[in-house]
């Protein structure tokens, strides 16, 4: 299944947040999207998931225009991990997971033994199977985060969205999270998600696309891409790019100011 969007303007009602945008995704390909608050990659994936109507330009899903697919067909194919999600509701979270399933049930029907496994089954690749039973309600948000990712894997889709998913996790999840992305991507399914982190892209990105000022700054593999030139443009922050002990993997940190570093902010006296 692959993804392309061309010459795309996206926005809410007379507002346009992006425009001129083109990009594809291809099958088991990992895209990563960085760009400032409010340059639009929420917006841009709802575009993409058909939650909101294209202004200009072209999505295409497996080279038939998006509009073509039913809703129905559309969520057989792109799962969806929102950034946040309100819990109103004492789902457990096995129910929350099998949620994921309804694009493959028939009107008025219920999960079956099948749509049980599948649940169980994303759980379990998250690590998650001791909490099935637990409420959605009463369980932390990254806890929560990991369940709505294991919703969206339990929907068997061949591309993924992800606004955000490490956002709400610890290290150690966000790490996990990660690796079981590119695993998933060695399967077949492709993968498109938003990170404010330049190492997370480096760590799982084949490609990485740069969102500024409403238009594509650029797309590439992410050694070409993530500059610090490229950075310093995206977050009005100086940093410096390079690898530890000879690992091929390249990791960021911020160049800080000399006077914010080791000297303590002055903050006004005690009250």
């Amino acid at each position: 299944m692959t993804l392309e969007i061309r010459d795309l303007a996206f926005g809410y009602g007379a507002r346009t947040v992006g425009e001129d945008i083109s990009l594809s995704l291809a099958a088991g390909e990992v895209l990563a999207l960085l760009g400032p608050n409010g340059t639009g990659k929420t917006t841009l994936f709802k575009t993409v998931l058909g939650l909101l109507p294209v202004k200009a330009g072209d999505i295409l899903l497996d080279k038939k225009p998006l509009s073509a697919w039913s809703r129905r067909e559309r969520a057989k194919q792109i799962a969806y991990v929102p950034q946040a999600h309100a819990a109103l509701f004492p789902f457990t979270v096995l129910e929350v997971v099998l949620m994921g399933r309804a694009p493959h049930l028939a009107p008025f029907s219920s999960p079956g033994s099948r749509d049980h496994r599948i649940a169980m089954e994303a759980l379990d690749g998250l690590g998650m199977t001791q909490l099935a039973a637990r409420p959605y309600t009463e369980i932390s948000g990254g806890e929560r985060q990991m369940a709505l990712i294991a919703r969206a894997l339990a929907q068997e889709p061949s591309i993924l969205v992800m606004d955000e998913p490490t956002a709400n996790l610890d290290y150690g999840n966000q790490m996990r999270v990660l690796s079981h992305i590119r695993a998933l991507a060695a399967r077949g399914l492709s993968v498109v998600l938003s990170t404010h982190n330049p190492d997370h892209a480096f760590l799982v990105a084949d490609r990485v696309a740069l969102l500024h000022a409403s238009k594509l700054a650029a797309l590439g593999v992410p050694k070409a891409v993530l500059t610090p030139a490229a950075l310093k443009k995206l977050y009005d922050i100086d940093v410096v790019i390079g690898s530890i002990d000879g690992s091929a993997a390249c990791l960021c940190a911020p160049r800080l100011a000399e006077h914010s570093i080791g000297k303590g902010a002055d903050y006004g006296s005690p009250e």
